[in-house]
């Protein structure tokens, strides 16, 4: 656990380096150069409106750029009482993408924390946050570390 907080720490730390985000025109471009670059031809009738299917389904397999975690979980309710027990959220399931083949992986993720002064963010947030950072270009430890580091900023558990 201690090493998942380190790593959650770091993640917190170090702000992302964001390229210069090509145009839809220029990403569409590439997809035609990888069709043909694969060997068929972007012209074909069945392939002449890959690239802007292709774009779309990127737009949203990756949407989780756009989104704000901190956003997610910043209404909690405080209407529980003492509530001093942990909270606990298991089998979320999620989709992400490998960052270093961009395949597609799956997986289900757990969350346990214990609130702070009674407030307890609702578990759909929680559910949310994995996907945020699902629809990402991920490796599994990372997610793991940017759920935390979201979590423990947001809620101070």
């Amino acid at each position: 656990m201690d090493a998942i907080l380190k790593m959650a720490a770091a993640a917190a730390e170090k702000p992302a380096e964001v390229a210069t985000r090509p145009t839809r025109e220029e990403a569409e471009a590439a997809v035609r150069t990888l069709i043909a670059w694969a060997g068929d031809d972007p012209d074909r009738e069945g392939l002449k409106d890959t690239p802007k299917r292709v774009t779309t389904a990127y737009a949203e397999f990756f949407s989780g750029y756009g989104k704000d975690a901190h956003k997610a979980l910043e209404r909690t309710f405080d209407e529980t009482g003492a509530y001093d027990d942990m909270v606990v959220v298991r089998d979320i399931p999620f989709a992400s993408h490998c960052e270093h083949h961009m395949v597609p992986f799956v997986g289900r993720a757990h969350i346990a924390y214990y609130p702070t002064d009674g407030k307890v963010v609702g578990l759909s947030k929680l559910a949310r946050v994995v996907d945020l950072f699902g629809r990402r270009l991920q490796t599994q430890e990372r997610m793991t570390s940017e759920i935390v580091a979201a979590i423990d900023e947001a809620l101070k558990p």
